[in-house]
């Protein structure tokens, strides 16, 4: 992820909600940030008062939107926030945005924490997860610590792409169960979002029913679902837009001939049909203002990595591994460096979809360069 100039309005100024504690960003609606083990330490979660139908009424409670990673520190901040942020009252159903591990990773946990059996004097509910069909699916297969999800098919895709440090390869194959150390289990059933979709959140008692219209983003997962509701002006836009730094968009050994980046810019810019005073909630950052001009940066940066990733081929045929130092300018882990080398591949990938580079096997490695004028 890189990061750009220019900052927005962030309505809240500095102010960050304490682990394990909550800031209010709209009516019925609040802001609390997780922990997460990596040089991007954080994540953001949100909750919104929501009513379901029960036997006997409405039954009062919230909609949890991402859970965080399956770790113990995390289940602890939760457990904080049920004992002093929700009123008293029960989780109702979890929304992932999508598959990634800080979004699904406890959605199994908090299902299983808030559902109800029925009894003679209950009768009970089932905590439901809610997300698109496509990333169900990989957060399922992912949790498997299926082999094909990572190790060694990863260290090969990325040698192919002319990775050559030993280490950082033998530090990618022990990687083969990361996904699932971080999403050891994902609810047996859910709710399907998709795009166009409406899912009504809010209490009648409260602030009123509000309908949030579901938004599908690719490129940086599978089918990203933010929410927009049109009457609070919110956005809750996961991943897809950030303020400050750009989400990751790479191609993995799954779909090694993919194209995320055209998918992520065009995902961007069906964005702009909304408000431009629409307040922003991100995964990663402060809740911000200024939905148009950070499309306009976004789109932007990625031009630029292109133009400077075109002019790096045009000098001699290039690897995405040697591409790594035109794209980010800091050192990187292996963490970092897995990521780092899907969004080189998704640079190199655009260029070659759209016949302005040439992409050439030799020695089992890929290599770009333009295509003849």
């Amino acid at each position: 992820m890189n990061t750009l100039q220019q900052e927005p309005d962030y309505p809240w100024g500095d102010a960050l909600p304490a682990l394990g504690h909550t800031i209010a960003v709209a009516p019925d609606m609040r802001w609390l940030r997780m922990p997460l083990p990596f040089a991007l330490n954080h994540v953001n979660l949100w909750l919104l008062r929501d009513q379901i139908d029960g036997p006997d009424g409405p039954v009062q409670g919230w909609t949890v939107v991402d859970g965080g990673i399956a770790d113990d520190p995390t289940r602890a901040a939760w457990e904080q926030v049920f004992s002093s942020q929700l009123d008293g009252l029960p989780v109702l159903r979890v929304v992932a945005t999508h598959m990634h591990p800080d979004h699904v990773g406890l959605a199994h946990w908090l299902t299983q924490r808030w559902s109800r059996t029925a009894s003679a004097t209950d009768a009970g509910f089932e905590c439901r997860l809610w997300m698109s069909a496509t990333d169900f699916a990989a957060a399922r297969l992912g949790s498997r610590n299926d082999a094909a999800m990572g190790g060694q098919a990863s260290a090969a895709f990325v040698a192919s792409h002319g990775l050559v440090d030993a280490q950082a390869l033998a530090q990618i194959r022990t990687r083969a169960g990361f996904y699932a150390s971080m999403v050891p289990q994902v609810p047996a059933t859910y709710r399907r979002l998709m795009d166009g979709g409406v899912l009504t959140i809010g209490s009648a008692q409260v602030s009123g029913r509000h309908a949030w219209h579901c938004l599908v983003g690719h490129g940086h997962a599978p089918e990203h679902i933010a929410l927009h509701s049109p009457t609070l002006g919110v956005l809750v836009a996961g991943d897809m837009l950030l303020p400050r730094i750009s989400t990751n968009v790479s191609v993995d050994h799954l779909e090694p001939e993919a194209n995320p980046l055209a998918l992520f810019l065009a995902s961007l810019e069906r964005m702009r049909a909304l408000p431009a005073d629409t307040l922003v909630l991100p995964s990663h950052g402060k809740p911000f203002r200024g939905l148009h001009a950070r499309i306009d940066q976004l789109q932007q940066h990625h031009a630029d990595r292109l133009a400077d990733v075109m002019a790096a081929c045009t000098q001699a045929p290039r690897t995405a591994a040697e591409l790594l130092p035109v794209l980010f300018k800091r050192t990187l882990d292996v963490h970092q460096t897995t990521f780092a080398m899907g969004e080189s591949v998704a640079h190199l990938n655009a260029l070659w979809h759209e016949g302005r580079l040439l992409r050439q096997c030799e020695q089992g490695v890929y290599r770009f360069s333009p295509t003849a004028a």
